[in-house]
């Protein structure tokens, strides 16, 4: 069989991917502060004779290759945690408390290897490509807004007809491709609740209210919430993160501090989530005391394109044979690329790129990628967004 065209060159471009995702990782930088990722980028697309346009959404660069309709636009995250690099590599993280652990590092030098492929294509059909180099999809800034928000309201995405991205999995053999349509990832809300009672001695509890008493009760009933409020055949979960209560063993205390996250997929569904959570709260009034309950909506579930997602895995057939397809299950983690596929019709695909055999999951300071699997992303990407291009 033979190789498809991207492929091949994906793969004769790896050296120089592997030094984009690499220099990257050493430098790592949280979100809305890749300040030197963000140029490195700027000056890479440059080199390639693509207009590179900075300070969109903070400290995203967007890049714009080719001019009119359709407009495709290809997404890339670029922000590290703040967490300390366990792994002994050459590439380790010279940033204390900082690294690239979910893979951010490749997904931009993936797209740079994306753009690199595309510039210099000469038979590239008619149209504009946007690379859409994000910032900050780890956090949301001071007004709760992550960087695809920032980025489409400096209008990164305004014109864009279909909009495509790939993240990598640390749990997957290197190369495979995870792609699959409708909802992808959950909708995420967190919650801060803080049931008052009066507290009082320890021996004399009938002398006032009890707010840990309240805490059974109302923990209970949030957890009622999924498997009696929620149509069974919707996906939903509620997990209490943290409780805070007292600090001696003989004070009741006057308040108790708890909250949690609310993961969904259907828009209703995670609506339903929150007047529940707040019903199940009323318990502490039933209860002789009173709670205050703040709601921090996250990001919107992802939706993937049933069109597009059809021209990802044809791609990814062709390209890559059957055997390296696999269908996932949606997972309830969440994903801020939800809001461009929410602006334009796109989808996410998975990418393989387990390390070795040791275990190393996403946001762990053990975090790390098989190198191999980078050519594939950059090439499954190209072509998709040809075809994409052409109409397909």
């Amino acid at each position: 069989m033979t190789q498809n065209p991207f492929l091949t060159r994906a793969n004769e471009l790896m050296d120089q991917i592997v030094a984009w995702r690499r220099q990257i990782h050493m430098h790592p930088e949280l979100s809305f502060q890749e300040v030197e990722t963000a140029k490195l980028v700027a000056e890479s697309l440059a080199e390639m004779g693509i207009e590179a346009q900075t300070g969109v959404g903070k400290t995203g660069v967007v890049g714009y290759l080719g001019e009119g309709s359709p407009v495709i636009g290809i997404r890339a995250d670029m922000d590290a945690l703040p967490i300390q690099e366990a792994n002994d590599v050459p590439y380790k993280s010279r940033k204390p408390g900082v690294m690239h652990a979910c893979g951010h590092d490749a997904h931009t030098a993936i797209l740079l290897g994306v753009a690199k492929m595309l510039s210099e294509m000469k038979d590239r059909p008619a149209g504009q490509i946007r690379f859409l180099f994000q910032p900050s999809e780890e956090a949301s800034d001071s007004e709760n807004k992550s960087g695809a928000t920032r980025m489409i309201e400096d209008g990164a995405l305004t014109g864009v007809d279909r909009v495509i991205a790939l993240h990598v999995d640390s749990t997957l053999a290197a190369g495979k491709v995870e792609i699959d349509s409708g909802y992808v990832t959950a909708a995420e809300d967190s919650f801060h609740i803080v049931l008052k009672g009066t507290g009082g001695h320890g021996a004399m509890p009938h002398q006032g209210t009890d707010p840990t008493f309240m805490l059974a009760q109302v923990i209970n009933a949030i957890q009622g919430i999924r498997s009696r409020r929620v149509d069974p055949t919707k996906g939903a979960t509620i997990s209490i993160g943290y409780i805070h209560a007292g600090t001696v063993t003989n004070v009741i205390p006057a308040e108790v501090k708890l909250g949690g996250t609310m993961r969904s997929f259907d828009d209703d569904v995670r609506e339903l989530l929150k007047r529940e959570l707040a019903r199940a709260c009323d318990v502490a009034k039933v209860l002789g005391g009173d709670y205050e309950l703040r709601i921090v909506s996250g990001y919107p579930s992802t939706y993937n394109d049933p069109a597009v997602s059809e021209i990802l895995r044809g791609a990814a057939v062709e390209m890559l044979g059957e055997e390296e397809l696999v269908s996932p299950e949606p997972m309830m983690g969440a994903e801020d690329f939800s809001y461009m596929s929410r602006n334009a019709p796109g989808a996410m695909f998975m990418l393989g790129a387990k390390f070795d055999d040791k275990n190393r999951p996403h946001h762990t300071p053990v975090f790390d990628i098989s190198e191999d699997a980078l050519p594939v992303g950059a090439a499954v990407l190209a072509d998709v967004t040809v075809r994409l291009l052409r109409g397909a």
